[in-house]
């Protein structure tokens, strides 16, 4: 078995308090021979609940470190003795954005610019900034405001100038099942207090789609094979929103209450303009970083080439072209997977 690159690591992760934190936390600690697991996060209040929530978070090798990642001075002095950074910290409700820009200015791209200055600053090897489907031909500012901050990390490998560290990289990926922001929790509720009827926003919607343990995995994958600049994406299966309300709420009647601010009816991890830069393998594609091109090639495209095969001009990765889906039974079946495996009720 090939060594984890996470084992004697000193690993933080921003926004370690949310769901992909704990859970990224949760399997470096129990399977990943690391140093240190630093959680860092804003609220004192959910760095408690986390210790309460597994023993593993209690463990000897875990640390709490109270911090914004507004505040570049407390990045810094959390960063030191740390090899690696995940960023996962970012606000993300699609309407509060439209309604309050400036606060997600401030946390999603001048926090994106503070880590990657911190990291400059101090001894870290690699950092993975976490984005989203939203970031790809955005249409509203949380979208904007990702698709800024993935140009920020993919840049940062231009600032370290002839050093060879911190690498940064990004992976972008869609919907996750369990995460806070998901809207399987408020319709699973409505469901369980009998509800007549579910509010859908439109019959045509799709979405990307994979659970909390897949994009933990592929985070750690992606740490293994990064050379910097790189923007990592799953091939994941694509899914209706009828189909998931019927897995949710078997025979209930859906209310069409129309597209929400902001809202796409479909989602795209890749465009057509990226597609020339793009490689695919047998389980993601990668983006290739253009701006650390030298004599026509990055370190990281020439990675690329090798073993991966260039997409053709003009193609997209998008949630209703995708040839993967998931149906009503396996949507239900990772539903209730997800409820044995946090102790939820069916």
């Amino acid at each position: 078995m090939s060594k984890s690159p996470l084992t004697d690591k000193n690993i933080l992760i921003t926004g370690g308090t949310g769901s992909f934190g704990q859970a990224f936390a949760r399997e470096v600690l129990a399977y990943h021979d690391c140093a240190k697991v630093i959680i860092f996060s804003r609220d004192e209040w959910k760095q408690w609940q986390m210790r309460q929530e597994d023993p593993l978070f209690t463990s000897e090798k875990i640390r709490y470190f109270l911090g914004d990642v507004r505040d570049r001075e407390r990045l810094r002095r959390a960063f030191d003795g740390v090899d690696i950074v995940i960023h996962a910290a970012a606000l993300k409700q699609v309407p509060a954005a439209e309604y309050n820009p400036t606060e997600f200015v401030k946390t999603n791209v001048d926090g994106a610019s503070n880590v990657i200055e911190a990291a400059l600053d101090t001894a870290v090897d690699k950092v993975i900034a976490l984005s989203t489907d939203k970031a790809v031909n955005p249409i509203n500012l949380y979208g904007a405001s990702k698709l800024v901050s993935d140009k920020l990390f993919v840049a940062g490998n231009v600032y370290r100038g002839a050093k060879q560290n911190p690498k940064f990289s990004v992976v972008r990926y869609g919907n996750v099942l369990g995460s806070r922001g998901s809207i399987v929790p408020i319709w699973q509720n409505m469901y369980a207090r009998g509800c007549e009827e579910i509010l859908l926003t439109d019959a045509r919607m799709t979405r990307f789609w994979l659970t909390l343990e897949q994009g933990v995995r592929f985070v750690i994958a992606s740490l293994e094979g990064m050379c910097g600049g790189e923007i990592f994406i799953p091939k994941v299966p694509s899914m209706k929103l009828t189909d998931l309300a019927e897995a949710i709420a078997p025979g209930v009647r859906l209310k069409h209450v129309g597209v929400r601010e902001g809202e796409k009816l479909h989602e795209l991890l890749i465009c057509a303009e990226d597609a020339h830069r793009t490689y695919e393998f047998f389980d993601r594609f990668v983006i290739a970083p253009e701006i650390l091109r030298e004599k026509g090639i990055s370190p990281a495209e020439e990675v690329l080439q090798e073993k991966g095969k260039r997409l053709k001009d003009g193609f997209v990765y998008a949630s209703n072209t995708n040839p993967q889906w998931l149906g009503v039974e396996e949507l239900r079946e990772l539903l209730h997977e997800k409820n044995r495996c946090f102790g939820a009720k069916s």
